[in-house]
């Protein structure tokens, strides 16, 4: 998208809603994101100069659960409200003539770049800090109440495993490991007597991680009514371990740090082979994706490189679903 054809529009509603003294400075489109398109937005006014976050709608392809720009905004305001980590949602731009569907929101300050957060000296305080950052901010999403969420969908594990197998069908692509994972999933869904808010993407990557830790939680994009131990799960996906597998949690921490923190910030006991059956959920999950990402680009419905790359992890996703379905079993037969 061009920035010119937006520009005038998007100044019109940055000067109604926080200053008519601001004019647009710069409009630059960042690299971040595979199913968004995300600018910086730098005004200039009188007194300072502010910058903020545009979120927008590419007309790229989605994945199929992906719930789109307005809703994600909605979700991440009320997150915001709730004392979340979350930026704050300035506009919402429903089916705008010029700008689509998308919203305009503060910009914090922060590393997303997970090799840099897990390797340069700089974030060793943070790292320390993590995991208990991250389970006390899930604590406060899963605990906002539901009545103000009701334009989400609620997808529990029977629900999501379904949509991921029609998915999956659809690229005629035969895989005996995704087959013995999508069955044993089918036959050992967990309880979730009361959905909860669930971010649907939880992890490294899509945090904002300053000196001091935790500063900003991004892409609401999956976001959905659920179990919430599905964030705690996903959370702990080899693939979001980013060459740490040493650090089951995000490349940075251990299981019993999180369930305990967790723990303590919501007041809810965790039931760890509950978190172990979403992490591997989580890894078919993230292979489908995979297979998906690969699709768009090998069909040509998206020329996009970086879909082609991720497309070429299915594999890494077998082998870790052979290896965690491997260990899952181990735990169960020590019960």
């Amino acid at each position: 998208m061009n920035a010119e054809l937006f520009h005038d529009d998007l100044e019109t509603v940055i000067r109604q809603k926080l200053s008519s003294d601001y004019r647009i400075k710069k409009l630059a489109r960042l690299t971040a994101g595979a199913s968004a398109a995300t600018w910086l937005v730098e005004v200039e006014a009188q007194r300072a100069n502010q910058e903020f976050i545009l979120r927008l709608e590419d007309g790229d392809e989605q994945f199929g659960t992906s719930v789109g720009k307005t809703i994600e905004a909605k979700t991440q305001a009320i997150a915001a409200n709730a004392g979340a980590p979350v930026a704050k949602v300035l506009h919402i731009f429903d089916q705008h003539p010029t700008l689509g569907n998308g919203y305009l929101m503060e910009k914090l300050e922060g590393e997303s770049l997970a090799p840099r957060i897990l390797r340069q000296p700089a974030f060793e305080t943070a790292r320390q800090t993590l995991t208990q950052q991250c389970a006390q901010a899930l604590a406060t999403i899963h605990h906002i109440k539901t009545e103000q969420l009701n334009f989400l969908p609620v997808q529990d594990a029977a629900t999501q495993l379904h949509s991921l197998y029609e998915i999956h069908k659809e690229f005629n692509e035969p895989l005996p490991v995704f087959r013995l994972v999508f069955r044993w999933l089918k036959d050992n869904i967990p309880s979730n007597p009361q959905p909860r808010l669930v971010h649907g993407d939880f992890r490294l990557g899509n945090f904002l991680v300053n000196e001091t830790g935790l500063n900003g939680v991004l892409d609401w994009e999956l976001t959905h009514l659920g179990d919430p131990m599905e964030d705690l799960g996903w959370l702990c996906v080899r693939a979001w371990r980013f060459n740490h597998p040493e650090n089951p949690v995000g490349g940075f921490g251990q299981r019993q740090q999180l369930y305990q923190s967790y723990e303590q910030y919501s007041g809810h006991k965790v039931n760890p082979q509950q978190v172990r059956y979403w992490e591997l959920f989580g890894t078919l999950k993230w292979g489908v994706i995979c297979q998906y990402q690969a699709s768009t680009f090998v069909n040509g419905k998206v020329r996009n490189v970086e879909r082609a790359a991720i497309g070429r992890r299915v594999a890494e996703t077998e082998f870790d679903m052979i290896h965690l379905l491997d260990a899952i079993l181990k735990e169960q037969s020590c019960l």
